[in-house]
């Protein structure tokens, strides 16, 4: 990886035959953000290295990573490994809050300044705009970022898995393209070759929907060739559609021990915390994961991570961001972890058993996309396996519902990309930093967070999907069409219960954290798009993507579209009073604690763009058009 290096040390910790870190290398250690103080804590540096991790396979802690036995061990009897790690941290670590605050990096790249900081993205935060508004450093956190994931590009935190031995086993790749291609690398099997390139028993299959039956493509219509970066790569006669699924069954080669990952962030964690001969060191441990890794600390708790080699807690709070009940190959044979995971990630038990928590605080966190698309199906982890019956929620637990947001929100202002509807912008970093602070109250203060808030059956806040009262607007895909999750066992499938939020007459969310957009709105925002026929499969949905459709300006413009929905004519008296009643909207949850009062600004600031954002819309001599105010029947597909 490469560093802008200011000063250069070489740090090395001692290797203790009993440690699970038997060595840390400090490459780099600079001051960021040019030396500006972030409030009472000060100027910022960050260290830039390498981890060795030693892993005992006979440790019953152990045992547990898929094919650890497998691994080639050292003199000492360990698997060794190492990862990258960065640590940004107050250079006066006396003036830090003593957190160290774990993300579990989402294939290689950073997301914590992004998520709570409002910060751009960037791979080496160094200037003070790669920073943000500061948030985080202003509250003292060290932040510890550990590769965990073999199987990202190269330059990214990951980290050098252990190979396993020569294992040859059939997996199965799925994947759909937005284009044509005669020919398809299968980056989410990067290590894994065929053992046989030309082996008359390999499959490609391709189906419309998912949940479809599958038709077999002639064996001799398809083949493997030379791939790029070492991934297997395949091309078909004819070449592939857009919008449809296929899947690749192949026996392959190359097994890597990806759950030694799982092991890697367990063990940096109790490292940092409990010993003090590392160059790094806290008092408490907090991990945050978000997507493929809220998905990945899902794994970490069922897997019972939480509990180190010593049988130590290693993180005091984990939260688990937009992950739904899935999981995923983060310790499985022949791992995929890079991969999306549509549908296949969806595996039993949907809920957690609280012991293995290890007496840690824990937040799920998910969006309107976690219910209603990708097999994620969200409400499984507060609903009976059967969906009839709410749960009752540990008292170390809190489950959160962003409602009306998308599982990353979209950039303001809102754009027509892969779907049809412009993607949802609704936002979710000011309720994440209220969340944090909540959390971080909790932990260190003993403070009790608000209640879970999320949609429930006992009240009707949570629906089968076929009961949705979504309204009938113009040129809007019905998504009571949307398929939902379901289980493939030995090539059975049996559907799941497919329990959505239930919608207000605007089509928006009643339960969850409303935040003003929703609570004072000038649109519908949803948690599912229509794929655009340009990429096919547009009776299906993008791809983790929400919809943001406008109301009409005026309530002439409504009745022209035949639109259900209140204008903002008929709502507002004028932008100065939707102002009002999204500032009264804000305060409200102030006093809730799912905002901060320094985030107000924030909210009035977007609302005045909102509000000028769609009266433009709707004037037709502007460049930007509402998709939804073009067409003019909805789909009922």
């Amino acid at each position: 990886m490469k560093y802008v290096v200011v000063a250069l040390a070489l740090l090395l910790a001692p290797a203790l035959a009993s440690g699970e870190v038997a060595k840390m290398t400090v490459a780099s250690r600079v001051t960021v953000a040019g030396g500006h103080a972030f409030g009472t804590t000060g100027p910022y540096e960050k260290l830039a290295g390498t981890i060795e991790f030693a892993l005992d396979p006979k440790d019953p802690h152990n045992a547990r990573v898929t094919d650890l036995d497998r691994a080639k061990r050292a003199n000492d009897g360990r698997v060794h490994f190492t990862s990258d790690v960065i640590v940004m941290r107050p250079a006066d670590q006396s003036k830090g809050n003593g957190v160290l605050l774990f993300e579990v990096v989402n294939r290689g790249r950073l997301g914590l300044l992004g998520r709570f900081n409002s910060a751009p993205a960037s791979a080496d935060p160094m200037t003070a705009a790669d920073f943000g508004n500061g948030y985080l450093m202003r509250e003292g956190y060290t932040l510890v970022f550990i590769g965990w994931e073999p199987d990202v590009r190269a330059g990214l935190v990951h980290a050098e898995v252990p190979t396993a031995d020569d294992l040859v086993e059939t997996i199965s790749v799925p994947f759909m393209l937005d284009s044509t291609a005669t020919e398809m690398t299968l980056n989410d099997a990067m290590f894994y070759q065929p053992a046989n390139a030309t082996d008359a028993s390999s499959s490609l299959t391709v189906r419309n929907r998912y949940w479809d039956s599958r038709t077999t493509i002639a064996r001799n219509k398809w083949h493997f060739v030379p791939g790029k970066d070492g991934a297997p790569r395949i091309a078909l006669d004819g070449g592939f559609e857009p919008g449809h699924w296929y899947e690749v069954t192949y026996k392959a080669t190359g097994d890597r021990v990806v759950g030694a990952g799982l092991a890697a962030v367990r063990d940096a964690a109790s490292a940092f915390r409990y010993r003090t001969d590392l160059p790094v060191h806290g008092q408490t441990a907090y991990v945050f994961g978000a997507s493929q890794n809220g998905r990945f600390l899902r794994e970490f708790l069922y897997d019972g991570f939480n509990a180190d080699e010593k049988d130590r807690r290693a993180f005091d709070a984990i939260w688990a961001h937009i992950a739904g009940v899935a999981r995923g190959d983060f310790n499985a044979r022949f791992g995929m972890p890079v991969s999306l995971a549509t549908f296949t990630a969806t595996r039993t038990p949907f809920t957690i058993e609280e012991q293995t928590f290890k007496g840690a605080k824990v937040f799920f966190t998910n969006t309107d996309v976690e219910y209603w698309g990708g097999g994620r199906a969200a409400a499984l982890i507060h609903t009976s396996a059967d969906g009839k019956t709410d749960l009752s929620i540990p008292g170390n637990e809190r489950i959160y519902f962003l409602a009306d947001t998308q599982h990353g929100e979209s950039a303001f202002p809102p754009k027509v990309t892969r779907g049809q509807q412009m993607e949802n912008p609704v936002p979710q970093r000011e309720v994440m930093r209220a969340l944090l602070h909540d959390l971080d109250q909790w932990v260190r203060k003993g403070t009790a967070p608000p209640e879970s808030r999320y949609p429930k059956l006992a009240d009707g806040t949570l629906t089968p999907v076929a009961s949705v009262k979504f309204p009938a607007i113009p040129a809007v895909a019905n998504p009571r069409t949307i398929p939902g999750p379901g289980l493939t066992t030995n090539a059975t499938v049996t559907m799941l219960p497919y329990l959505v939020p239930q919608v207000d007459a605007d089509g928006n969310d009643l339960a969850g954290i409303r935040v003003p957009d929703i609570a004072v709105p000038v649109a519908t925002n949803t948690g599912w798009n229509f794929r655009s026929p340009s990429i096919g499969g547009d009776n299906d949905i993008a791809n983790l993507m929400g919809s943001y459709i406008p109301f009409a300006a005026t309530k002439a413009e409504r009745e022209a579209r035949k639109d259900p929905r209140l204008s903002l004519q008929e709502r507002y008296r004028d932008r100065n009073d939707y102002l009002a009643k999204l500032r009264a909207a804000a305060q409200q949850l102030v006093a809730q604690r799912y905002l901060l009062q320094e985030d107000i600004d924030n909210v009035l600031k977007r609302g005045a763009l909102q509000w000028d954002f769609v009266n433009k819309i709707q004037d037709p001599t502007s460049k930007i058009q509402d998709p939804s105010a073009k067409r003019q029947a909805p789909n009922t597909k």
